[in-house]
């Protein structure tokens, strides 16, 4: 009996996250989720990073290529930079969400960009619930800079 009720709950939990998937409007150019943008006055990834140069919050529109998007919900994405490196990308109350073929489509997001210090010991600590080896953690030595966007809404480009 008690297998039975773990089993309908399973169920249930995985109907209900199949519906919300499917209420997302699949990624296409001219698509909008959260508040409605437009690509007007959108400086790229790299503008950002020499933005960051003088300062540790922009605030407005930046235009990118979707790498990754959370598979469970569409919950967050992330942005490639030209070094190789990604920028996550959150969604404002958690409002909205990605489709899951948003994945290498160029966009517009409108937000509040900001540049966060992750120290040593948590970067250790991320390593070691990774698996990583004690070696691969003994080299981390520096504290990371990573740029992160709170995004009120985002525009597939193309």
């Amino acid at each position: 009996m008690k297998g039975l009720k773990l089993l309908t709950a399973a169920l249930l939990i995985s109907a209900a996250s199949y519906a919300q998937q499917a209420d997302i409007k699949p990624a296409s150019p001219g698509v909008t989720y959260g508040k409605t943008i437009n690509k007007d006055k959108a400086i790229s990834l790299s503008a950002l990073n020499k933005k960051f140069n003088h300062d540790t919050v922009y605030t407005g529109k930046i235009s990118g290529k979707v790498t990754e998007v959370c598979k469970k919900k569409g919950c967050f994405m992330k942005l490639k930079q030209d070094n190789g490196e990604d920028i996550m990308v959150r969604f404002t109350d958690y409002a909205y969400f990605m489709p899951q073929n948003i994945v290498g489509k160029n966009v517009v997001v409108e937000g509040k960009a900001s540049v966060t210090e992750t120290p040593v010991e948590r970067l250790r600590h991320y390593a070691k619930d990774a698996g990583k080896s004690s070696q691969e953690i003994a080299k981390i030595n520096k504290p990371k800079k990573d740029i992160t966007i709170m995004a009120d809404g985002v525009l597939v480009t193309d």
